[in-house]
C-alpha cells in the first residue's frame, strides 16, 4: 500500500472513530458547540452538534472508509493519473461536508457548503480532456451561481427579519413572515441549494458524472448531494418550523413531486448506466425534500433516514458500475448481456442497492419509504402518496431490466471476471450494511426521531 492510500485509510478511520465517539453524548441531550467570534450582531463563525447533523456526518466518515478501499483498486486498476490530488480532494471534500454536517448557523453552512463546491470542482475534472472541462464548468457555474443568487440572498432576508442566523429548534422565522413572502423565502432556499438538484436546477448532477467512479460516488452518495438535501431539511426544522403551513410549503411538494417523477422517466430511457443512475439520483434525493415539506413527523423522520439509506444503496450501485466499467470496460446497460455469470459479487452487490432504492424489504430504502408512506397518511397528503407509490413503479422499471440482461441474458463473452479484490470488497459491505441496517436501526432511528420532535 502506497504512502497516499494508507494516509487516507487512517484519516478516514480516525475521522469516523471521532464522529461515532460524539453519539452517546448527542443522544444523552449534549449539544458540543463551539463559536468562531462574531462578525455582525447574530453573525459568527459557529459549529453545533445535534442529531441531524451527527448522523449525516456519521454517514459521511463512514462511507469515506470504504470509498478509499474501493479507490485503492479503482485508481490503480484504471491506470488513473494525478492519484495524489485525488486522495487530497477526496479528504478536503469530506472535510467540507462534515463542516456542513456540523454548522451551528446559515452562515457557517453557507461557507462550507460554497467550500465544498470548490474543493469537488478538480475531481469533476479529474480527467483533463474537453468532455470533463465541460462538465466541470457546467458543475460550478450551476452550483455558484444558484447559491449566489438565491441562497445567500435569502440568508440576507433571515437575518434582517429574524436577526439571527442561529439554527434554532422550533425555528427563528415564526411569527416574522407569512403568507406569499414566507413562499418566496423558501423558495430563495430550496432553489438556492442547488445540491439538492429540485428540477430545473439538477443538471449539474448528470453533467458531472464525467468524473472517475469514486468521484461520482462521493458525488452521488457520500458528500455533495446529502450536503444539498441535508441542508433543507436543516432550514425547514431549524430556520422555518413545522409550524409553518400551507401558505409557505403548499407549492413545494409539486416541485419535489414533479423531480420525483420526471427523473425517474428520463433514468428509464437512459442507456448509459452512469447516466442512468445520475438522474436515478434526481429522483431521490427530491424523496427527501417531499418529506420535509409535508411537514410531519412520521414522513420528516423518513427523510432523515432516507439520507442514510440512499447513501448505502445508491454508493453500491455505483461502485457497481465503477467495478464493470475496470473488470469489463462496459458502460451502457445494454452491454450488461449475462455479466451477471462473470461478475456475480458486483451484480449481486447492485441487486441489492436497486432493490433498496425500489424500497423492497429488508432492505434500508423500505425503512425510509415506509416512514414516508406513514407521514403522508397521516397528513392527508395524498399528492405524495401518488408520487411515492408511481415513482417506486419507475424505479422498478428502470433497475429490474439491468438485472434480467445481467443473470437471465447469454452472452458470448467470457474475457473477464471480477474487478479487483478491493473494489469488490468495499461494495459487498455497503451492500451488506444496505440489508442489515433495518435491523440494527437503533442510532439512526433515533436520530431521526431526535429531530423530528418525536419521543426517542
Amino acid at each position: 500500500m502506497k504512502p497516499r492510500e494508507l494516509l487516507s485509510l487512517l484519516a478516514a478511520a480516525g475521522t469516523f472513530i471521532a464522529v461515532l465517539s460524539m453519539a452517546p453524548a448527542v443522544l444523552g441531550g449534549a449539544r458540543p458547540a463551539l463559536r468562531l467570534g462574531q462578525i455582525l450582531p447574530g453573525l459568527s463563525i459557529a459549529f453545533e452538534v445535534e442529531p441531524l447533523g451527527l448522523l449525516f456526518a456519521l454517514v459521511a466518515s463512514c462511507l469515506w472508509v470504504v470509498s478509499v478501499v474501493y479507490s485503492i483498486g479503482y485508481m490503480r486498476g484504471n491506470d488513473e493519473r494525478h492519484q495524489a490530488r485525488f486522495y487530497l480532494c477526496f479528504a478536503l471534500a469530506i472535510g467540507a461536508a462534515l463542516g456542513v454536517a456540523f454548522s451551528g448557523n446559515l452562515l457557517t453552512l453557507y461557507l462550507f457548503y460554497e467550500l465544498l463546491t470548490f474543493v469537488t470542482y478538480p475531481l469533476v475534472t479529474h480527467h483533463g480532456d474537453e468532455n470533463a472541462r465541460h462538465g466541470g464548468r457546467t458543475y460550478l457555474g450551476l452550483l455558484l451561481l444558484s447559491s449566489m443568487f438565491f441562497l445567500l440572498p435569502a440568508m440576507i432576508a433571515t437575518w434582517w427579519l429574524a436577526g439571527t442566523l442561529d439554527f434554532t429548534p422550533g425555528g427563528v422565522l415564526g411569527g416574522k413572515v407569512a403568507g406569499p413572502a414566507a413562499a418566496g423565502l423558501l423558495a430563495l432556499y430550496a432553489f438556492g441549494i442547488g445540491k439538492a438538484a429540485l428540477m430545473p436546477l439538477h443538471r449539474w448532477l448528470p453533467a458531472a458524472m464525467v468524473a472517475p467512479t469514486p468521484v461520482s460516488a462521493l458525488l452521488h452518495a457520500v458528500a455533495v448531494v446529502k450536503a444539498g438535501v441535508f441542508a433543507i431539511v436543516k432550514v425547514v426544522v431549524y430556520t422555518f418550523g413545522l409550524d409553518f403551513g400551507a401558505d409557505a410549503f403548499g407549492w413545494l411538494p409539486w416541485v419535489a413531486g414533479f423531480t420525483v417523477i420526471a427523473a425517474s422517466v428520463i433514468a428509464l430511457r437512459a442507456d448509459n448506466l452512469k447516466r442512468r443512475l445520475a438522474y436515478s439520483t434526481v429522483s431521490q434525493l427530491s424523496y427527501v425534500v417531499l418529506a420535509a415539506a409535508i411537514l410531519a413527523p412520521l414522513s420528516l423522520v423518513g427523510a432523515v433516514l432516507h439520507i442514510a439509506a440512499h447513501a448505502f444503496g445508491k454508493i453500491t450501485l455505483f461502485f457497481a458500475a465503477g467495478a464493470v466499467y475496470t473488470a469489463a470496460h462496459k458502460t451502457e446497460v445494454s452491454q450488461l448481456d449475462g455479466i451477471g455469470r462473470r461478475m456475480p459479487w458486483t451484480m449481486a452487490a447492485f441487486a441489492v442497492g436497486a432493490l433498496s432504492l425500489i424500497g423492497i424489504p429488508p432492505a434500508a430504502g423500505f425503512l425510509s419509504k415506509w416512514f414516508m408512506f406513514q407521514g403522508a397518511a397521516q397528513g392527508g397528503h395524498w399528492l405524495a402518496l401518488i408520487v411515492l407509490s408511481a415513482s417506486t413503479v419507475l424505479n422498478a422499471a428502470y433497475f429490474v431490466p439491468i438485472l434480467y440482461r445481467a443473470f437471465f441474458v447469454k452472452s458470448c463473452d467470457e474475457s473477464h471476471g471480477e474487478a479487483p479484490a478491493s473494489m469488490v470488497a468495499a461494495m459487498v459491505f455497503t451492500a451488506g450494511t444496505t440489508l442489515i441496517l433495518p435491523f440494527a436501526a437503533a442510532l439512526p432511528l433515533e436520530l431521526a426521531r431526535t429531530v423530528a420532535g418525536a419521543a426517542p
